[in-house]
């Protein structure tokens, strides 16, 4: 029998065996790296063999920051620094790294790093970080933010070895001076002056951006110069002496007419606001200008051949406007100057009428004379300025004589047969019936504007479209008539056969001619050859 909780032996009878286990050795063997894994995640707050997020920051001073200072973003840490590297040569400056977790990325490339003192009772200090506006590109692993980007607090003792003795008396210096310009009506007129100073700065920034010249290396090439002046200023210690004495003399008038100074820089806000706009149309003008010079340029280097080759006949010029030739005779025109110069102010309305009816003619009257009528009864062989003379032919035909009375015109006149109403009450007769009329009656008078330009108004147009014969033509040789109608126009017959004679005698023609009421028919046609002929006038 065993007691309870022995051993228990085997089949055998033998010795029991113990159960299986690590060894003390092993165990403390694991103890002591779960202690050291522990302690590397507590002290390093980082998982080891893994990729981290890490940007570099430039500082002009980052002797307050130390490796293991934590990094933050709007008071929450994101990250630690994991390294300070001071710039060799002695100076302040400094790169330091800062490894930032997950929830502290994206930073972008305009983000801000400003080193800050926590409080006092953490103590030391701490990196914030501005990770900047989401607009811009992010940053990658490995970058640097360049140092106009990131800021280092003043500590005190940099405050103290800043405001040595000397400086502290100068600062004194400048607070009284500066409490005894602000004094009594100092401080008004310094707050007036505070809404010029947004112009005044921005006027400075643009002449400090204009200084910076507009290609590489201006501004080093102008401080160049400006070494060479003072230079050339130094060498010459007694010209230097004139200058200032020369200021000197200047600067007393000025002192002395404080007065005047005073009110013509009243005036200046005045003249800058009209010169502003002026210096600003002339800027604009600055490329035009440009142009001309260039395009001008070769003219210019033309110009003293031209010059060269112009002295004779400037010589000739010259000779010409002597006393003896044009300066005589303008003496000699003299008198007539006051008429001419009448006569020119004069004629500017005449010239004036002169180009309207010039312009009228080519614009209008020339293209009008070019047309060709169109019409089906009467065709036109030809433009109108071809066809128009041919009306003039019957004035100078076999009908027109003449003497020493002047010129008189045979006319043979005839009584139609056929009758039209030509207007209320009254009949015009016509040998034939009327076909039709062209061109038609217009419904009124063309537009004339006297006070328009001819060429601007509308063009005339001869063609037209022929129109109805007149309503009511009747064929008077077809219709007999009645015994008053036939008492009437015998009646008319006898007074123009009367007429006609009294006509001959009072040319003195009653011998040579003689009138007869006789119709016309074809056997008197064929006397026509020798009744009538004035002897001696041919055949």
């Amino acid at each position: 029998m065993s007691s309870p909780g022995g051993p228990t032996p085997d089949a055998g009878g033998g010795r029991a065996h113990r159960e299986r286990g690590p060894t003390p050795f092993a165990v403390g063997i694991g103890l002591i790296v779960l202690v050291l894994v522990g302690g590397y995640l507590a002290f390093t707050k980082s998982i080891p063999f893994r990729h981290h997020f890490t940007i570099h920051a430039a500082f002009r001073s980052a002797n307050n920051i130390k490796k293991s200072s934590p990094v933050r973003i709007a008071g929450v840490n994101v990250g630690t620094v994991t390294g300070v590297h001071h710039i060799s040569g002695g100076g302040e400056g400094a790169i330091v790294d800062l490894r930032i977790d997950g929830s502290g990325v994206p930073v972008h490339r305009d983000a801000t790093i400003t080193i800050r003192p926590r409080i006092f009772l953490e103590g030391n200090f701490f990196v914030d970080v501005q990770p900047g506006s989401p607009s811009a590109p992010a940053l990658h692993d490995g970058d640097t933010v360049p140092v106009q980007q990131t800021a280092a607090p003043v500590q005190l003792d940099q405050v103290l070895a800043t405001l040595d003795t000397s400086t502290r008396a100068d600062l004194k210096v400048l607070l009284h001076e500066l409490s005894i310009g602000l004094s009594g009506r100092g401080g008004a007129g310094f707050n007036r002056s505070i809404p010029f100073w947004a112009p005044a700065y921005k006027g400075t920034a643009l002449v400090s951006d204009a200084l910076q010249g507009t290609t590489p290396h201006d501004l080093s090439r102008l401080v160049d110069a400006g070494g060479a002046v003072a230079a050339a200023a130094d060498a010459d210690p007694r010209a230097l002496r004139g200058l200032v004495a020369n200021l000197d003399r200047t600067a007393a008038p000025l002192a002395r007419e404080d007065r005047a100074l005073a009110a013509a820089t009243a005036e200046l806000p005045r003249t800058l606001r009209a010169g502003i706009p002026a210096l600003a149309a002339l800027e604009a003008s600055f490329p035009s200008v440009r142009r001309l010079v260039a395009e001008l340029r070769p003219a210019v280097r033309s110009t003293l051949p031209v010059l060269v080759a112009g002295i004779p006949f400037a010589r000739q010029v010259r000779r010409l406007v002597s006393k003896s030739e044009l300066r005589g005779l303008v003496g000699e025109l003299r008198p007539a100057v006051a008429g001419l110069t009448r006569l020119n102010v004069e004629s500017v309305g005449l010239l004036g009428q002169v180009r309207a009816a010039s312009s009228c003619q080519n614009s209008v009257i020339l293209p009008w004379s070019q047309q060709t009528i169109d019409d089906a009864q009467f065709p036109a062989a030809g433009p109108v300025f071809q066809e128009f003379p041919k009306s003039l032919v019957g004035l100078g035909g076999d009908s027109r004589e003449g003497d020493a009375n002047g010129i008189w015109f045979r006319v043979l006149a005839g009584v139609g047969s056929v009758a039209f109403p030509s207007s209320p009450g009254q009949l015009t007769l016509a040998n034939l019936p009327i076909a039709g009329g062209n061109p038609v009656k217009p419904a009124g008078k063309p537009v004339l504007d006297a006070t328009t330009p001819c060429e601007t108004q509308e063009t005339p147009n001869l063609g037209s479209t022929p129109g109805l014969a007149p309503a009511g033509q009747v064929n008077t040789a077809a219709q007999p008539l009645n015994p008053a109608g036939q008492k009437l126009y015998a009646r008319a017959e006898k007074l123009t056969a009367r007429y006609a004679g009294q006509q001959l005698a009072r040319q003195h023609l009653g011998g040579v001619l003689r009138v007869s009421a006789r119709p016309l028919d074809p056997g008197l046609v064929s006397q026509l050859g020798t009744l009538g002929r004035i002897p001696g006038a041919g055949p």
